[in-house]
């Protein structure tokens, strides 16, 4: 498992003093809600500039974790900082630094989508003028000029997400908060999203996102945090994660009958036993061991034959399995006590 020390860390300089650290960073965070623990020595850091995903079973704390790091709930015991500032002795400077978009869009559906940016902005402080000026470069942005000066409620699903994640950015936070924004969405309107993250994280932006959709976080994660019963328990990107559980060798034969044979050979060239389903045979692989022009020829050699030999890279939703011994609920939010 990382620690701290193994991200990249960027330069804060703070009350004239230079100093190292991720632009996220979490110690030894501990949270309990009567009966639950929801976090319990959660450890976590991120550096500047990246795509942070946060993954875990429901109700493993992620939220919990979230809640804490945007100043919404104070944790037990342990630290948290965003670019150096103590989230409990700071909270005032870390939330110029924050912005924070959860589940459900909090835009006002009678507005239009420039009143609601408006309106978002005056509530920041922002004289009318900037406001304004605001509001219409996010708009412009973010793709939703055209429907600008229509009332939100005859918005799409992915429109109104992306109405409510720019409201986030009125004051160009440092690090943003992507609490499971894509739940409930279509496909089409998850695209849109995920273009969103990335052209924020493109400009600069921390993002941390908390997601059930596993593709969702190899597809924009450069990192990836699994969480589970309040702490990290893996961290890494999201190939590092899927190289350690190993590749694995599929063998589907043209004659079932042949499966003995067939699994004698594979013992032999990965060193385990492989695992048989119908006609196909499976075995796990240390990346790099075994070359598929050899498991043809000793297959060949055995006089088995093969329909299809192939090399398979786990995917991400394996590796959530394997960390966690529970599947992924895309579509299921967990309901966590923080919420």
């Amino acid at each position: 498992m990382f620690t701290l020390a193994h991200l990249t860390a960027y330069t804060v300089l703070r009350g004239g003093v230079v100093t190292d650290e991720p632009i996220v960073a979490a110690e030894a965070l501990r949270k309990r809600y009567g009966a639950t623990q929801a976090l319990d020595g959660l450890d976590l850091a991120v550096a500047a500039g990246t795509v942070c995903g946060i993954l875990g079973p429901n109700g493993a704390g992620k939220t919990t974790a979230v809640r804490i790091l945007a100043t919404l709930a104070d944790a037990d015991s342990g630290h948290a900082r965003i670019a150096g500032y103590d989230v409990a002795r700071d909270p005032g400077r870390v939330r110029a630094l924050i912005g924070l978009a959860g589940q459900h869009a909090a835009v006002d559906d009678r507005l239009t989508g420039r009143g609601n940016l408006r309106m978002f902005g005056r509530l920041y402080h922002l004289s009318r003028r900037d406001a304004h000026r605001r509001a219409d470069e996010l708009l412009e942005r973010f793709g939703l000029a055209e429907a600008a000066d229509r009332q939100v409620k005859g918005y799409s699903g992915g429109m109104r997400r992306r109405l409510d994640l720019i409201t986030s950015l009125i004051l160009a936070p440092r690090v943003l908060f992507l609490d499971e924004p894509t739940t409930g969405l279509d496909p089409r309107s998850r695209g849109e999203i995920w273009d969103a993250v990335r052209d924020l994280a493109a400009g600069g932006a921390t993002v941390l996102l908390t997601t059930q959709y596993l593709d969702e976080a190899d597809r924009l994660a450069d990192d990836i945090a699994v969480i589970d019963h309040g702490r990290v328990i893996a961290t890494g990107p999201p190939d590092r994660l899927k190289a350690s559980i190993g590749d694995r060798l599929d063998v589907v034969l043209d004659d079932p009958a042949a499966a003995g044979t067939a699994a004698g050979v594979l013992h032999a060239l990965a060193g385990a036993h492989p695992a048989l389903d119908g006609a196909r045979l499976s075995v796990p692989l240390a990346a790099g061991t075994v070359r598929l022009a050899d498991v043809v020829r000793e297959l060949d050699r055995a006089g088995v034959a093969a329909g299809d030999v192939a090399l398979r890279r786990p995917t991400l939703d394996e590796v959530f399995l394997r960390l966690t011994g529970a599947a992924a609920a895309p579509g299921e939010p967990g309901d966590e006590a923080a919420r």
